[in-house]
This record gives C-alpha cells, sequence and structure tokens, in this order.
C-alpha cells in the first residue's frame, strides 16, 4: 500500500508541477500575441527569447518526470508488458 501512496503522490505533484508550467507558458504565449497587437516589437522580442529560454530549461525536466511516472505507473502494474518510454 505504502508504494501505492507513494506512487500517487509522486504523480499529484507531477500533474500540479505540470499545469503550473503550461500556465506560464500561455501566460508568455498570451503576452506576445497583444505586444504584436500592439506592434511593440523590442518587448514582443524579449518575450519570445524568454519564452524559448523558459521552454528550454523546463521541458527536458518535465519528460524526465513524465518517463519517471510512467516506471511508478509500470512497477505498480507488474502485469503490463507495454514498454516506458
Amino acid at each position: 500500500m505504502r508504494k501505492n501512496s507513494n506512487a500517487q503522490n509522486h504523480h499529484d505533484v507531477i500533474a500540479r508541477n505540470m499545469a503550473l508550467v503550461s500556465k506560464i507558458y500561455e501566460s508568455f504565449e498570451a503576452l506576445e500575441e497583444t505586444l504584436g497587437k500592439l506592434k511593440m516589437e523590442e518587448p514582443l522580442f524579449i518575450t519570445y527569447v524568454a519564452k524559448k529560454t523558459f521552454a528550454k530549461s523546463i521541458f527536458p525536466h518535465a519528460k524526465n518526470s513524465m518517463i519517471l511516472m510512467k516506471k511508478h505507473i509500470a512497477d505498480l502494474n507488474p502485469n503490463n508488458t507495454k514498454s516506458v518510454n
């Protein structure tokens, strides 16, 4: 039971973090859209660079977390023979 609880907690943390990352990324996109409509080129460029930097730093960690989460799920279901990658 403890193993299930730990895996569920890990899953919940990953899900909350992914939701937060998604909201931040959506905010960057909304800001880009607004700045583009206002024809504010320099702030638009800075926002674009910030969004790309954010993505480059966050998405590799997110991918690794999702792989770990799939591994935890596979460990909980030993009869499941599907690949975790």
